[in-house]
């Protein structure tokens, strides 16, 4: 369909640059995986280039909000996605600095299930954020959505056996509150990818 979108060619121009901003997010957490893995095979550079390029992405698209006169969506709805996916890559970093600090002293404390369920949910995110090119079925889109819930509900019943350990056997309290801050930050990595999948929900349902 004609649309003045499409005669000013700016729909696949932020489209882009949110797919691009979704990628990043999901790299940041495959680095997280890779990090708290049994290779430990990233380095903070790894998450400072992820937050990095998450952070000239969203530059660039207020800079294109301010450029152009027709937006692919309502500016505000841009630039909302934009700002929740930016804080996915910046609260994995925010993990990576701290376990580099503090991982030896975690030996035997297994974050891994986490990082992999947060690297899924950064997986659905990027898929949603695909599907505001896609036509933005509903149908799609609300089934992924119940994929980020299930995904959330997973991680807060895996934090559960964590905490009772902790809690129940720890002779180090430094130690239970080191590993307590590092799962939070994960179960808030994880909240932001629900934020990211509430917000093309949103403006779904507002096309549909």
């Amino acid at each position: 369909m004609f649309s003045l979108q499409t005669m000013f060619g700016k729909g696949d121009k932020f489209y882009g640059l949110l797919e691009a901003s979704a990628e990043a997010a999901r790299e940041s957490a495959a680095a997280l995986v890779a990090q708290v893995g049994k290779g430990g095979g990233a380095s903070l550079e790894d998450f400072s280039l992820a937050r990095r390029r998450e952070k000239d992405l969203a530059a660039q698209i207020s800079e294109e909000l301010v450029n152009s006169f027709v937006t692919a969506l309502d500016r505000e709805d841009i630039e909302a996605l934009s700002s929740a996916l930016y804080k996915i890559p910046k609260t994995v970093e925010k993990f990576a600095e701290r376990y580099a600090l503090v991982g030896e002293r975690l030996q035997g404390i297994d974050f891994l299930p986490r990082a992999e369920l947060l690297h899924k949910a950064t997986d659905v995110v990027a898929r949603m954020v695909g599907l505001l090119r896609d036509g933005m079925r509903i149908d799609r889109t609300k089934k992924l959505q119940d994929q980020l819930q299930s995904i959330e509900s997973e991680a807060d019943r895996l934090l559960l056996e964590p905490y009772r350990t902790l809690y129940a056997t720890a002779t180090d309290p430094m130690r239970a509150i080191l590993a307590k801050d590092l799962f939070e930050l994960l179960e808030k990595a994880i909240d932001r990818c629900r934020d990211v999948g509430n917000v093309v929900y949103a403006i779904v349902l507002k096309h549909s």
